[in-house]
């Protein structure tokens, strides 16, 4: 009798594997106007949308690698707090900064540099990158989680062939200038900065920007962002406490307020990372939907745009308040229908 009721278990398996899976027609919709919304980003523009609850998903230049700019900082944080997980870096160990640590960039650090003798604790560092995207952080919680090529390590070891992390924010800036070297001794004040990159002149600067649309370093597709961003709030790559930590420090993000959250009801839930950079403007994140509507991850990438800021930033929350709102008016995939 149990082996009976084994093989007819075995049957109902099989057959429920063979059985039409349902797909809910409305996401070719939502595709659609992604795609007629897109170009008022200017650029080329790539998007990912993963409703958690239901496993549906929609993509616009799904496998298109984009450059992250800061929203970079969400792997790197990841690859810290592995570190943190695996007793090898406490988020309590105070840091102590040099004027070599000043970056250029978003950030608050250089004006805390009055006189020498900052010192924070790597969770405040964190918090700084993540914040408020302050470039001096983040290359000094890079260096702390190992350096760009254990970031990318841990991103290939997770399966995300599609993230790299290659250079501090430093360089990248750097080389998005087009300034061909920075000192050894780094400037510790953001007018030298300045002055070094005004001495570029604007023909390379036109060139470096073109180089740096086409480089293939520190991109990321929007398929693998939200990949990365999906495995996150599953807790499935960092403990529980630790994923819940990177993901409050993101809900309490202060950049990108006409982004992602530019267009959605008051008071929405985005725990998110911007990044801009020359003709790149970026957010990813994991909107919380009202209700038991559940929750969407939503990556917006756009690169390579002759549009003023402003303007991609409205595509950015026109295209986000589309996703928010498929997904809070079907939050569950459609009946199967019955067989008559």
């Amino acid at each position: 009798m149990r082996t009976l009721s084994l093989v007819s278990w075995l049957l109902v398996v099989a057959a429920s594997a063979a059985a039409p899976q349902v797909r809910d027609p409305g996401l070719a919709r939502l595709e659609q106007e992604v795609a007629r919304l897109a170009p008022l980003a200017g650029g080329t523009v790539g998007v990912a949308a993963v409703h958690l609850e239901s496993g549906r998903e929609v993509y616009f230049n799904r496998v298109e690698p984009f450059p992250m700019a800061s929203t970079y900082k969400v792997p790197i944080a990841v690859q810290l707090l592995t570190r943190v997980d695996q007793g090898e870096v406490r988020l309590d160990s105070l840091i102590a900064l040099t004027p070599a640590d000043l970056h250029p960039g978003s950030g608050t650090l250089t004006e805390l540099f009055d006189d020498p003798g900052v010192i924070l604790s790597l969770r405040n560092l964190l918090e700084l990158m993540l914040l408020i995207s302050d470039n001096s952080a983040t290359d000094i919680v890079l260096r702390t989680a190992g350096g760009p090529a254990a970031v990318t390590a841990r991103m290939r070891a997770l399966g995300f062939d599609g993230i790299r992390v290659d250079r501090p924010t430093a360089q990248l800036i750097a080389d998005w200038v087009g300034l061909k070297e920075i000192p050894l001794v780094q400037p510790n004040t953001p007018r030298q900065f300045s002055d070094l990159f005004e001495q570029v002149p604007d023909s390379e600067r036109a060139a470096a920007a073109r180089r740096f649309n086409a480089d293939p370093r520190d991109t990321a597709t929007p398929e693998t962002m939200a990949r990365l961003l999906t495995r996150i709030w599953r807790k499935e790559i960092l403990r529980p406490a630790t994923s819940d930590l990177l993901l409050d420090i993101m809900l309490r993000s202060t950049t990108g307020a006409e982004r992602i959250k530019g267009l959605l009801p008051p008071d929405t839930p985005v725990s998110h990372k911007t990044g801009t950079i020359g003709g790149t403007t970026n957010d990813v994140g994991i909107v919380t939907l009202p209700g038991d509507a559940g929750h969407v991850v939503t990556v917006v990438f756009v690169k390579a745009s002759d549009k003023e800021i402003p303007e991609r930033e409205r595509a950015i929350a026109h295209i986000a308040r589309t996703i928010h709102d498929y997904f809070l008016f079907n939050p569950a995939l459609p009946a199967r229908p019955r067989n008559r």
